[in-house]
């Protein structure tokens, strides 16, 4: 029987090097060559007892660039300098094995520290050649050109070249990628508590790389889970699972402790939380040409992904909207993809899952409903009631809201007063107290917004808000309302609320990767 192995390739053109196998090392650090511009890491064999591989490339300075997870169930990653803004000379790959036959008894093992020959074409394979941790090591500067373009690099590996795609099918026209920061560019500072100890490091404190698309999911009132996203060059973010710790905003990468088959990367899903069975629920989204209907369920006390074989028919959808309520999940609307080369259609109707049975069925539904569209919102208020704001069916974006009655299962249209926000789609939304909701930034079918509304349900009255930390324009972000930490144990009222506003893109091209928080209080101070 073939033995278990970790291999690694450095460059289109070199051979596979072998990093871990069924004796030996359990942890190992290799320096990246300079001239390579690609790197793979896959598996090979039977993984038997073996939970994980987890993969990190730092940079010179030890700031992570990317990190990464093998398993039984995804056996390949890799990584290219042109979509990685931050890996420059110097990176360093370190490789860990988790679980299997050969693991000790919580004793930490040091990495063995390899180098590799740097190498042309015409080299032959040579393996890996252990070298002393602290013995520094010659390299010769990069060859101009020694890999072609981006393209080239991309068809040699055997990519397959990512087009963007809009929500209604439409490919976006080609613009200059642009620069990336791993924190938002202005807004409020992130990590203000652990600030100092990160600079005495000389590398800033672990988060995730800017996206827009993405799910940040609020667990408890210390903790959110962030899923998926798309960030620099309509890549798919390869650190797609982060843990949010409230109280301070400090991040924790989620992958790695996940066990089971992790959704695959995707943008425009779906992932809300049910407090009675402690379980994330993830649904549809879309990534390149491919459009999913799945359902992946998140243990958050076990950490473990499992996939639903649900009975009933759903189509795949994308940028829909999706509640709980009574322990269902209420799917609405949404992107779906159409043969070519017709373009892609919004839906119009409303899905309900019964996680209890693993059933999707469709409810018999009344009134006024609203008309197809995707990148709506929708928040579920305490009188049983979802609201529907916004959204686009191409070449349309909406501001009209709906209002379904969840126990006569009737859609009515709501007629609002005030200054109501402009027509706008992939903003975002969350419920700040029983009668009240917020809308934020979100995109009119030419430019990002910045501009926030607060919306009455009681008065059915608009009143806008103008927030300075949220004067940055952006789309496709996540707002979360969360309780603080003075308010979490307040009697006989209701606990205090903080929003936390994470991701989204704005006009240049640029997405962030940074978390503002709002507190409530304030907001409703300026109604």
């Amino acid at each position: 029987m073939e033995e278990f192995g970790v291999y690694a390739l450095f460059g289109v053109h070199a051979s596979p090097q072998r990093l871990l196998g069924e004796q030996g090392p359990r942890r190992v650090s290799v320096a990246v060559p300079p001239t390579v511009r690609q790197v793979v890491l896959f598996s090979s064999g039977p993984w038997g007892e073996r939970i994980c591989v987890n993969a990190d490339l730092h940079d010179a300075h030890r700031t992570p660039i990317t990190i990464g997870k093998l398993t039984p169930y995804n056996r390949c990653l890799s990584w290219e300098q042109w979509e990685e803004e931050t890996w420059t000379n110097g990176a360093t790959l370190n490789v860990t094995l988790e679980g299997g036959p050969m693991a000790k008894d919580g004793r930490s093992e040091p990495a063995l520290i390899l180098a590799i020959k740097e190498r042309s074409p015409k080299d032959a394979a040579a393996p890996l050649a252990a070298r002393e941790p602290n013995r520094k090591r010659k390299r010769k500067p990069a060859a101009a050109g020694e890999l072609g373009d981006g393209k080239d690099a991309r068809t040699a590996a055997g990519e397959e070249e990512v087009e963007n795609v809009r929500p209604n099918g439409s490919p976006e026209q080609s613009a200059p990628a642009p620069k990336v920061p791993r924190h938002a560019k202005g807004g409020q500072k992130l990590f203000s508590g652990g600030g100092k100890a990160a600079k005495s490091q000389g590398a800033p404190p672990p988060g995730p790389s800017g996206r827009w698309g993405q799910m940040l999911c609020p667990v408890d009132a210390q903790t959110a889970v962030l899923i998926g996203g798309q960030g620099a060059r309509m890549r798919f973010c390869k650190d797609p699972l982060w843990k949010l710790r409230t109280e301070d905003l400090s991040w924790a990468p989620a992958e790695t402790p996940a066990r089971g088959p992790t959704p695959e990367a995707r943008i425009g899903h779906t992932a809300v939380y049910d407090p009675c069975s402690e379980r994330i629920f993830v649904f549809g989204g879309s990534k390149n040409k491919k459009w999913f209907n799945d359902v992946h369920v998140l243990d958050t006390q076990s950490w473990k992904w499992t996939v639903v074989e649900a009975r009933g028919k759903v189509p795949p959808l994308a940028y829909h909207s999706c509640n709980l309520f009574r322990g269902e999940l209420f799917v609405l609307g949404g992107v779906f993809p159409r043969p070519d080369p017709q373009p892609d259609g919004c839906s119009d109707s409303l899905y309900i899952f019964d996680p209890r049975l693993s059933v999707w069925y469709r409810p018999v539904v009344v009134g006024d409903v609203p008309s197809p569209r995707s990148g709506h919102s929708a928040c579920v208020m305490a009188e049983g009631r979802i609201y529907v704001f916004g959204g686009w069916d191409t070449p349309v974006c909406y501001n009209d809201m709906f209002v379904l009655d969840l126990g006569l299962m009737e859609f009515s249209a709501v007629q609002t007063s005030g200054r109501a926000p402009s027509p706008r789609c992939w903003h975002g939304s969350a419920v700040i107290s029983a009668s009240k909701f917020w809308i934020h930034g979100g995109y009119n079918g030419n430019n990002a917004l910045s501009d926030a509304f607060v919306f009455d349900t009681d008065t059915n009255l608009w009143a806008e808000v103008t927030l300075p930390q949220l004067s940055l324009a952006r789309a496709g972000h996540s707002v979360i309302a969360v309780e603080t930490p003075t308010g979490r144990h307040a009697a006989g009222r209701e606990a205090d609320k903080t929003l936390l506003v994470f991701g989204g893109g704005d006009n240049e091209g640029a997405f962030y990767g940074d978390v503002t928080a709002v507190a409530v209080k304030e907001l409703l101070a300026l109604l």
